[in-house]
This record gives C-alpha cells, structure tokens and sequence, in this order.
C-alpha cells in the first residue's frame, strides 16, 4: 500500500526492527508506522487519566489490557486499530506481536500491578511516581519508536542487533 506520509528514517526502521518487526519492508512499515504506535498511545493516554484522577479502576482496566498484550496474538488495542481505523485509512493490518513487545507488556503488568498495591495501600505519592516513570517509558516509541522493553529483551536474549540486519527492501 502506497503510504501518504513521508518514508521514515533510518533511524526508526532500526527502531522498529528492534521491536520484533523484522519481516516486514520499508514500504510496510512506512505504511504501518502509525497503526504501530498507536496502542502505545492509546495507553499513554489512559494511564494520564488513571494517574489525574488517581483511579484504582482504571488502573485496573490497564492491568487487564498490559495482560491480554501478552497472551492474546495481537495487542488488545491493535484489534481496534485492525478492525476500525486501518480498513477507514487502507492501511496494511498489524501482525501479530513480537516477543519484545510481549516482554514489554510483561514489564508493564508488573508494573501496572505494583501502581495499583501502591495507591490501594494508600502510598499514592509512590504509585503517582511509578505511574509518571510508566508513562515516560511508553512515550518514548509513541514519539521516537525506541521501545526500553525492546532494548532489554534483545540485550537479555541476544536478539540480533537490527543494524546489524541489512533490510533493504
């Protein structure tokens, strides 16, 4: 699919290689940039509320999405981008999730799961601490597409280094 947006650098395409997308061509990426970032977003965006308005519920809710990212073939919120705004923009569906991103949504239900003991046991300066580091490590590839979890799973399982992958296609 011809993609409307300027080609991404570079620099992203090594990013998003390193977040498992390594069968997919420049052209697919560049066509799947948005629909990538979006369930990053999409999060991004709860947890500001969860942590504005200090709710446990929602919190909860993030809980239970972060766990589905990591058992379910695809990201709870890439089913929505896969089934509504893709078919609206004729974009190229989401694959299924890498293991890095799994790994990423493990680290973020740990963490989701820490935030909610904190505030239900009434430590609402350190769950509002944890929930703020949470958004910043999930702003990070919803703005640069440089994932942490990404970074230390291929560290810790010796994926290859995606500059080190030739991807010209």
């Amino acid at each position: 699919m011809k993609t409307k947006e300027k080609e991404l650098s570079d620099r992203r395409i090594n990013r998003l290689r390193a977040q498992g997308f390594t069968r997919e061509t420049r052209e697919e990426l560049n066509d799947m940039a948005f629909g990538i970032r979006f369930a990053y977003r999409a999060c991004v965006t709860i947890l500001l509320v969860a942590v504005t308005t200090q709710s446990v519920a929602l919190f909860v809710g993030m809980l239970a999405i972060a766990f589905l990212g990591i058992v379910l073939p695809n990201h709870p919120f890439d089913y929505v981008y896969n089934n509504t705004l893709r078919r609206k923009w004729n974009r190229l569906k989401l694959p299924p999730r890498s293991a890095q991103l799994r790994f990423a949504c493990i680290i973020a239900t740990a963490w989701i799961a820490t935030v909610i003991y904190l505030m239900a046991s009434g430590y609402t300066a350190a769950g509002t601490t944890m929930s703020v580091a949470l958004i910043l490590v999930a702003l990070s590839p919803s703005t640069t597409d440089f994932c942490v979890p990404s970074a230390i799973y291929n560290a810790l399982f010796q994926a290859k280094s995606p500059e080190v992958q030739t991807h010209n296609n």
